[in-house]
């Protein structure tokens, strides 16, 4: 069974910096994309940032000269760092991966995504 954990987030002042970690544990065959997203209760979740190998990062136009996505293929895990923060980044920050997987039951492996389960992140002004 694979899960995406996160860590990280927290308060800070606007101006502040943090660091989201995410990292994937269980049987993964290969992983394409791993990103960032986030959500305000009643919203819909937004892309903050994504990496894929061999593609450019892309980021929201509302962080980028911001926030840095980084990736540790070695270690199926996934980095946000977020400088410069605002009040408007406060949300809930969620790690997306879409994770290839081995078959159940000789089945044939799967492509899936996964979600983290979020971490807060409060910027106060």
């Amino acid at each position: 069974q694979v899960q995406l954990v996160e860590s990280g987030g927290g308060l800070v002042q606007a101006g502040g910096a943090l660091r989201d970690a995410c990292a994937t544990s269980g049987t993964v065959l290969s992983i394409t994309d791993m990103g960032w997203y986030r959500q305000a209760t009643g919203n819909q979740r937004e892309l903050v940032a994504n990496i894929r190998s061999g593609s450019a990062n892309q980021y929201a136009d509302s962080v980028k000269g911001r926030f840095t996505i980084s990736r540790d293929n070695a270690k199926n895990m996934v980095f946000l760092q977020m400088n410069s923060l605002r009040p408007e980044d406060t949300d809930t920050y969620y790690c997306h991966a879409r994770i290839l997987t081995p078959g159940q039951s000789s089945g044939a492996p799967r492509w899936n995504n996964y979600w983290g389960q979020g971490t807060q992140v409060t910027v106060s002004s």
